[in-house]
């Protein structure tokens, strides 16, 4: 096979290869066009839950994600209407029901996105259909939830109203601005935390002369009159003024009915709609696209994953309670945000090492806290329910402190135990001298107490100083209280020694004499005067305690340790000593007797030579 043979094989496999590609992604394609739910409701049409189908269909999404919610009562023409902006027919698009009960449960989504240009960012539309509220069989908190979620996820909220705005449509709203009021901006000059929903208000009627929509938005959202001081009007009044913050960031836009028939427009043609209802839908189309903007949340966009992300956030705290509540959201959105900023505590209270002094441990924690605090204030959710969330952090950087206050005791204990138990045993050594030595029972006795006061810290410390100054207290006591009989005794028996030494060892009579004077000064002069206590405060006694002192011990030899040794050593000496004077002796001794009778025969010899 040649060149050009190989050539053609490769380019025809390429071919095929690219051909499967693309049949495989028209497949996907083909798959997505088709409404897919992402939140259902629960079986007791209370709660919330996350659709999993709906969900895969979103996390392809790697673009910007803008969201399109269309809210409303039940059987008021939502689903049709998105079918509407979206160019697609009923049997294609959002599911559209005749009857009384309503056709679409929880938040459904239009599975191919609709690719917009904003700003020059491509961003991805996703159009939501939500289920109408005050239908049969459900509660009030229901749509509660579904009007929170829808408000919260958009990007731009469509308020779908028939014929005129009522009270409680405005009610509804309520929650919504109050969610946009609490997250909307942190501090002044930091990014936005969480943007609200842009609101437009879509007033379908049969005729639209007289009033404007945007009039009659303004004359709902007007204050009513209470100069009774009603408690429900103020509640009222309190809505209106809630909703007045949001100012330009709503729009007002009627639309008339498409056909009076309305049971039969899934199957008309545009050329049989109304030809106004044809003209305002199409600008209605204009005004929705240039309302579009991403979904912002902390200053940044969300792709598909992060909206799901998103997602599961806000409906995990719109079902924490019975009733959803701002404050249940603002904790959720919080939850990470404490968890970083006890993050940074913790990380600051590890650098300490235990144990440590009360008073630094007590600094290490004012640092840690206002640096976890400076955190939490830039990158806190929510303005007015932020306080809860304070609060909690509060409460968690005291439970770690708690946590921290106990190791530090339990490591100050063990370290002090572990001095404490050294010192004792080295009082216990000093108790036991082989010589006993004041001035080395106060040198250590001194040492111990500075190596346990530097090295003992913690709270721990205070208790052990205690223990430690009565157990010092205690040895002392004891030890002077056995130093003089001990020492007494000892030179008893050191004055016979050298008796023996004198007399039989070295054979020197000064010393055997000196024994002997302080044996019977020891015992008998100081029975015949003094008893044994009074000898203690004499002062023949102190001139020998300060002489032993001296000997025994000071900073350069220490009597009690070398005392072995140095004892062996002179044993040798002196034997070695003995035995070459005595064999010295000895030789002087024989060898004149042995040439004395050398000479005598050599004498007796030369007299008698033939003898």
């Amino acid at each position: 096979m040649g060149w050009p043979s190989c050539a053609l094989v490769v380019w025809a496999v390429a071919a095929a290869v690219a051909m499967l590609a693309a049949a495989v992604g028209e497949s996907d394609a083909g798959e997505l066009e088709r409404a897919f739910p992402i939140v259902e409701p629960d079986y007791g049409h209370t709660k919330l839950r996350l659709s999993k189908e709906g969900l895969e269909a979103i996390q392809r999404i790697k673009t910007p994600i803008a969201a399109v919610s269309v809210i409303g009562p039940y059987r008021s023409g939502k689903s049709f209407l998105l079918n509407q902006l979206l160019s697609l027919s009923c049997d294609k698009g959002f599911g559209v029901g005749h009857m009384r009960d309503t056709k679409t449960k929880g938040i459904w989504i239009w599975g191919t996105p609709v690719e917009v240009d904003v700003d020059g960012s491509k961003v991805s539309v996703l159009y939501l259909d939500t289920e109408g509220f005050e239908s049969i069989g459900k509660s009030n908190v229901y749509d509660d939830r579904i009007f929170a979620l829808a408000a919260v996820l958009s990007s731009l909220l469509v308020y779908n109203l028939p014929e005129t705005i009522r009270e409680a449509d405005i009610s509804r709203l309520s929650f919504a601005v109050e969610l946009g009021e609490e997250f909307y901006g942190r501090v002044k000059g930091q990014d936005v935390a969480f943007e609200p929903a842009k609101l437009l208000w879509l007033i379908q009627r049969d005729f639209l002369q007289g009033k404007s929509a945007q009039q009659m938005v303004d004359e709902a959202l007007q204050r009513v009159p209470n100069t009774n001081g009603d408690k429900y009007i103020d509640e009222v009044n309190q809505i209106r003024d809630s909703l007045a913050v949001m100012g330009d960031n709503s729009t007002a836009f009627s639309l008339p009915q498409p056909h009076l028939q309305r049971t039969k427009l899934c199957d008309m043609e545009d050329q049989e709609l109304e030809p106004l209802y044809v003209q305002r839908r199409d600008e209605l189309k204009q005004l929705v696209a240039s309302m579009i903007k991403p979904k912002i949340v902390q200053g940044r966009t969300l792709n598909g994953k992060e909206f799901v992300s998103f997602l599961g956030q806000i409906l995990e705290a719109l079902n924490k309670g019975e009733i959803p509540s701002t404050g249940s959201l603002v904790e959720v959105f919080n939850k990470g945000i404490l968890e970083r900023c006890l993050k940074v505590y913790n990380k600051r209270m590890e650098g300490v090492g235990l144990p440590v002094s009360m008073d630094k441990l007590q600094q290490v924690h004012v640092l840690a806290e206002d640096e976890a605090r400076k955190l939490f204030d830039k990158q806190h959710f929510g303005k007015h329910y932020a306080a809860q969330s304070f609060l909690n952090l509060d409460e968690e950087i005291k439970k770690v402190l708690r946590n921290y206050g106990l190791a530090n005791e339990y490591q100050s204990s063990k370290l002090c135990e572990a001095r404490f138990s050294e010192c004792e045993d080295k009082m216990d050594h000093l108790q036991a001298l082989k010589l006993p030595s004041m001035a080395k029972f106060n040198a250590g006795f001194l040492r111990c107490n500075q190596s346990f006061v530097m090295e003992c810290v913690g709270p721990a410390k205070e208790n052990y100083e205690h223990r430690m100054s009565k157990m010092l207290a205690r040895s002392h006591a004891l030890f002077v209280r056995e130093y003089n009989n001990r020492l007494f005794n000892w030179l008893v028996a050191f004055s016979l020694i050298m008796v023996v030494i004198g007399r039989f060892v070295i054979k020197l009579l000064l010393l055997e004499v000196a024994a002997w004077v302080m044996f019977i000064f020891l015992e008998t002069y100081t029975r015949l005067f003094w008893s044994s206590d009074s000898l203690y405060y004499n002062p023949v006694w102190h001139i020998i305690v300060s002489s032993w002192e001296t000997i025994v011990y000071s900073p350069v030899l220490d009597l009690d340790r070398w005392a072995v040794p140095i004892v062996i050593m002179l044993s040798f000496l002196t034997l070695y000593w003995r035995c070459i004077g005595l064999r010295q002796r000895i030789g002087r001794s024989l060898l004149p007797l042995y040439n004395g009778s050398f000479r005598s025969a050599s004498r007796q010899g030369q007299i008698n030579p033939f003898t």
